[in-house]
């Protein structure tokens, strides 16, 4: 019986002191709890003061008058970029410039559509086509629609084209160049002793033809590149067809 007693006693005593320990932690939490809030509300009043004495402050800003100042100084508001009322004063002869590239865009579009009209039916047939770019418009013309083989003679069919051309061409102020090439095949004759010759000879004769439509002779160039410039590999005759030819090169106004 003693023996029980005293173990009973004991774990009382255990189960007494493990409920207060209980009750301390217990109470230090609530208290550090309480601290933690007391801070944050503090922390969070003082920021409320500070952003209600900003926001007072930008609503008088905004609200307040603005009178406009006086001499060079510009007024900026918040927020607000100031505009441009002023623009860039030309000189009378920039502005003359400006005037004469305008109109000569202005003729080079036109020229391009009288073309595209005079060739229309050339184009559709696949005898002439048209490269626009930034350099100006090419027209290169199948040697076999303006020559017979390894002649440059024009024919009668290829004059009365290059003379439309030749019109359209007479009524513009631009560089013209012209340039003859040929197939890869070499020719030899008395008249021509290669393709240089030939080449060469057929760009005159297109030249002279422009001139006689009463194009300027100062604003044309012949030159002749044989086989050295094709458009197409030679090794089909779909190629070398489409590597003879003539092309006539208008030049872009200079901007």
């Amino acid at each position: 019986m003693a023996h029980y007693r005293r173990r009973r006693r004991r774990r009382s005593t255990d189960e007494n002191e493990n409920h207060e320990r209980w009750l301390v932690s217990y109470a230090d939490f609530i208290t550090l709890l309480f601290a933690f809030f007391v801070v944050m509300y503090a922390i969070s009043s003082v920021n409320e003061g500070k952003y209600r004495v900003m926001s007072e402050s930008i609503v008088s800003a905004f609200r307040s008058d603005t009178t406009e100042p006086s001499g060079d100084i510009v007024a900026i508001r918040p927020g607000v970029l100031p505009k441009v009322t002023s623009r860039i004063q030309l000189t009378p002869e920039q502005l003359k410039a400006e005037a004469l590239r305008r109109a000569k865009e202005e003729r080079f579009r036109d020229l391009t559509q009288e073309l595209k009209k005079t060739l229309a039916p050339l184009m559709i047939e696949g005898k002439v086509r048209m490269v626009e770019g930034a350099f100006g418009i090419t027209l290169n013309i199948n040697a076999s629609t303006l020559f017979l083989p390894g002649e440059a003679r024009l024919s009668g069919e290829a004059t009365r084209t290059l003379e439309a051309i030749g019109r359209d061409l007479a009524a513009s102020d631009f560089a013209i160049r012209v340039e003859g090439h040929t197939d890869n095949v070499p020719i030899t004759s008395a008249q021509f002793p290669s393709n240089w010759e030939l080449s060469s000879a057929r760009a005159a004769s297109v030249v002279r033809l422009f001139i006689d439509a009463d194009v300027d002779p100062r604003r044309l160039t012949a030159t002749g590149f044989a086989d050295q410039r094709p458009l197409d590999d030679n090794a089909s005759q779909e190629g070398k067809q489409k590597n003879r030819r003539v092309a006539i090169t208008i030049e872009a106004p200079k901007l």
